[in-house]
């Protein structure tokens, strides 16, 4: 099945790309989650305009990435969730919850898909998350949990 990615989807390509993928895949998981659409002759033009729009933001988010790169791996990021008294955590700590307090402390926003939480955080303490600015540009973040 030939699709159409509107989204990046990891190990497959980026918004813009036409892939060939089997059935089951396209059909079942990527189209009904509007992360691919099928492949036209008509979407062609849609595949130039997605293509044109990520050539746009690349080049501005190639320095602008590197710059950000910096703020956030200069300090610390606080994030305040609640907390029993022997510093266990009520859930866990979200990447929504993350996406927010780096925006709080740099005051730029980052989309929540594009951090990478490798183990749960369910403790208080330091901890630390990667986050994909860009095609080759990642960030390591340094979180102090604390308590709320």
């Amino acid at each position: 099945m030939k699709l159409i990615l509107t989204q990046e989807v990891d190990g497959l390509g980026s918004p813009g790309d036409v892939v060939e993928v089997k059935d089951g895949y396209g059909r079942n998981y990527l189209i009904p989650r509007n992360v691919a659409v099928r492949w036209t002759r008509g979407g062609q033009k849609q595949v130039d305009s997605i293509k044109a729009a990520r050539a746009t933001r690349a080049v501005r988010d190639a320095a602008h990435a590197e710059e950000l790169k910096t703020k956030l791996e200069a300090d610390a990021v606080d994030v305040k969730v609640r907390a029993g008294e022997t510093g266990r955590l009520f859930g866990t700590v979200t990447v929504a919850d993350l996406a927010d307090a780096i925006a709080d402390s740099t005051g730029e926003s980052i989309d929540k898909r594009t951090i990478v939480v490798t183990n749960p955080i369910k403790t208080l303490g330091a901890h630390t998350v990667g986050v994909k600015l860009a095609d080759e540009v990642s960030a390591t973040v340094a979180l102090n949990v604390i308590p709320a």
